[in-house]
């Protein structure tokens, strides 16, 4: 039999970004899609694929949240060096004068001192090149740009890339209120994977504040793909080979994907009345009512539903709670999971790991985390029926 693997075109390079700790998730969701070549970076995974690949990774990746189409590498040893690379570049490829465009600079390690510097030095070599030869030249828009290009310098070392993304792919688009500190979609995607939720046995939150880990269990647990909030939206859309044929195939097989009628119980409570008539706001926006429950009541009256679930709480750091009322608080977490979540697995996401000690329990995992700039930690706690040693004899 006769091959023509010769002929097939070759798989396009392409980075997408994420948290800490988050990286090895984001592979396995690229890897589910088809991606080739995946390899796992800081922060970062790399991959290759086709333009389909690039449109169904922006539309499903719940952990990603930029995906970069690297173009050109390059060294800049000083200022004028970087120019002249940026200027060796035909801008007329990726840019039309009468678009936008803004570029994100991220410098480590580099004689240069300054990200802002980068951009702007990149910027006018761009816009040089344009004025030279048509007299027009495309403006900036740092908000909402029609390009986005992304300058990654390691030791002068220079990766320039298109951001097929646009605006963070975080921002899903169906959150209309949050509480004081919100957790990040992407990162509550990440932490329900974390937790190894088979998304059949009951997800309970009850801490839940505006609702992001009961949102986003409801997009797994019914396959709901989080782009499909924002179809209208992403960078590569304005890119000059941008296929409105091809993008909507993706998005007709990410609709007929879902599964409406897929059973598992979701269900979330807060003391706090305004905190669930935000979270009732943004799971309605999302058209996730019929598959999540909420409900005002206090924290220590939360019970789980059936023998064995997922319980998951983001309980506040401190920044505004005195020392003794958030040691409190924590004890009040772990005697709650102790007497009414008995068979299932508990998570805690804190980045107050003195308080956490309050707890009470032993952990079983301790995963590193960031939300933002706060180190934290994932933790898991076992929570079983009578005694470990019960439990191993009952095994054995």
């Amino acid at each position: 039999m006769t091959t023509h693997s010769a002929s097939l075109p070759t798989p396009t390079p392409y980075l997408a970004t994420t948290l800490f700790g988050l990286e090895t998730i984001l592979a396995q969701e690229l890897e589910a899609l088809g991606a080739q070549n995946i390899r796992i970076g800081n922060r970062a995974v790399e991959f290759a694929g086709d333009k389909r690949l690039l449109y169904q990774a922006n539309i499903w990746c719940r952990t990603a949240i930029r995906i970069l189409k690297p173009f050109r590498t390059f060294t800049a040893r000083d200022e004028r060096d970087l120019y002249r690379q940026v200027s060796k570049i035909n801008w007329f490829d990726y840019i039309r004068s009468d678009q936008t465009f803004a570029i994100q600079s991220v410098v480590s390690q580099s004689t240069f001192d300054h990200s802002l510097f980068v951009s702007q030095l990149t910027k006018d070599a761009i816009v040089d090149q344009f004025r030279q030869r048509t007299g027009q030249r495309p403006s900036v828009n740092v908000e909402q740009p029609d390009i986005r290009l992304n300058l990654h310098m390691h030791e002068n070392r220079v990766t320039m890339s298109l951001d097929a993304s646009g605006d963070s792919l975080h921002r899903r688009g169906y959150r209309l209120q949050t509480n004081v500190a919100p957790l990040s979609e992407v990162l509550a995607a990440g932490i329900l994977s974390l937790t190894g939720w088979d998304k059949k046995v009951p997800l309970i939150d009850p801490m839940c504040g505006s609702g992001t880990f009961l949102t986003e269990a409801a997009l797994m647990a019914h396959n709901i793909a989080p782009g499909l909030y924002r179809p209208n939206y992403f960078g590569f859309m304005n890119w000059p080979d941008f296929d409105e044929n091809l993008y909507q195939q993706v998005l007709t097989e990410a609709k007929a994907a879902q599964l409406p009628d897929a059973e598992v119980e979701i269900v979330g409570s807060d003391i706090d009345k305004d905190y669930i008539e935000a979270a009732r706001n943004n799971i309605t926006h999302a058209g996730l009512e019929d598959y999540i429950r909420v409900r005002v009541r206090d924290l220590k009256d939360a019970q789980g539903i059936g023998e064995k679930g997922i319980v998951l709480v983001n309980p506040p750091y401190g920044e505004r709670i005195n020392p003794d009322n958030l040691n409190q608080l924590y004890k009040l977490i772990g005697d709650t999971f102790k007497t009414n979540f008995a068979g299932y697995d508990a998570f805690v996401f804190t980045g107050n790991l003195e308080a956490a000690k309050h707890i009470g329990l032993k952990t079983s995992r301790r995963i590193p985390l960031y939300n933002g700039p706060i180190e934290c930690r994932l933790l898991k706690y076992e929570l079983y029926r009578g005694t470990r040693k019960q439990v191993a004899l009952e095994q054995n």
